[in-house]
């Protein structure tokens, strides 16, 4: 069966005062149908661009797509205009930011926002607009829907306002919604109900997710296969319980165990000694090896391939097999 979303060696660069930025260089995947994909990576990574590539939201002028395709049902969305991408929009492909004050209008009622996508696409009239406004917000878990049609952005919480963007990613019953870090800067509790809604959301339409987050307990709880992104590049990809059981990649390693446990006592969390190499100073050979323990020689010279080490799993690593026998026997 053809996967539903193709990414296939997308790059995506911006031109600035200091040289070209490969913020995504050579970046491939695929999201079947009904599957939740996650995509991981410290901030920087070129997580977020890589979004905004497939939906052709790239600032202009700065950043541009010089390489790859983006096939959506066989369409490559790289070659469409404007026009055909609007209709793609927030009609079959929708997005949820990762902060909704910046995504709400705060000039526009929570009703004409919502009325205004459904007016679009699906051609309805201001009052079967609004009337569906009110069932989406209900679908999302807010109550009092007809007061909260008529309330600005600003009136409403930072976990309401979430679930406002969420209604709107729902209007037109998306194949494929793209959610970027859909629950940053909320608390804990919030977190989890969105976390649950989204699942719910995929459940009732099997509707496809991208959920890219830098929070791997996020991943391990929603996601059915995950990418991890290093410095622009795809380093690892395979389905979840293998990412946390049997990871190939040592930058998938560090993050795994930078995550607190209840079970172990620990004076202190493990760490990736080093940082993310700046954008338009990226070193030659692998770019993660100034913060590898099983870097050699080789490793700073030669860039290694996306390799495929069997049962879906695949890794950017010259030792993926030795690293994964390392990190499997500790």
């Amino acid at each position: 069966m053809e996967p539903l979303l193709s990414v296939q060696n997308l790059k995506t660069y911006f031109y600035t005062d200091h040289g070209v930025v490969r913020s995504v260089d050579g970046v491939s995947f695929t999201v079947n149908e009904g599957e939740t994909l996650g995509i991981v990576g410290e901030s920087g990574s070129g997580k977020s661009v890589t979004a905004l590539s497939i939906l052709q939201l790239l600032p202009p002028r700065k950043g541009k797509i010089v390489d790859g395709n983006v096939l959506f049902k066989n369409v490559d969305l790289t070659k469409l205009n404007d026009k055909k991408m609007r209709r793609i929009r927030g009609n079959d492909i929708a997005m949820i930011f990762q902060e909704p004050m910046t995504s709400l209008n705060p000039s526009y009622t929570i009703g004409n926002q919502i009325g205004e996508v459904l007016r679009l696409h699906l051609k309805l009239s201001r009052k079967e607009a609004e009337k569906r406004s009110i069932e989406l917000l209900k679908q999302v878990g807010i109550s009092r829907a007809e007061k909260i049609v008529k309330e600005y952005p600003h009136r409403l919480s930072g976990g309401m306002r979430q679930r406002v963007v969420i209604a709107m990613a729902l209007a037109c019953n998306p194949k494929l919604i793209i959610a970027d870090e859909p629950t940053t800067a909320l608390d804990v509790t919030i977190q989890a109900q969105i976390l649950e809604l989204i699942q719910q959301m995929k459940k009732d339409s099997n509707t496809s997710i991208m959920m890219i987050t830098h929070d791997l307990g996020v991943v391990s709880e929603v996601c059915d296969r995950v990418i991890v992104m290093y410095a622009g590049q795809v380093v690892e990809e395979a389905d979840v319980k293998t990412i946390f059981t049997s990871p190939s990649h040592p930058y998938t390693k560090g993050l795994i165990e930078s995550i607190p446990t209840l079970d172990d006592e620990m004076e202190w969390l493990e760490t990736i000694p080093g940082s993310v190499p700046l954008p338009h100073e990226m070193p030659s050979g692998c770019k993660f090896a100034s913060r590898c323990k099983f870097a050699t020689e080789e490793c700073s010279k030669e860039e290694p391939e996306l390799y495929d080490i069997g049962s879906g799993q695949k890794s950017r690593c010259f030792f993926a097999k030795e690293v994964n026998h390392v990190i499997t026997a500790t």
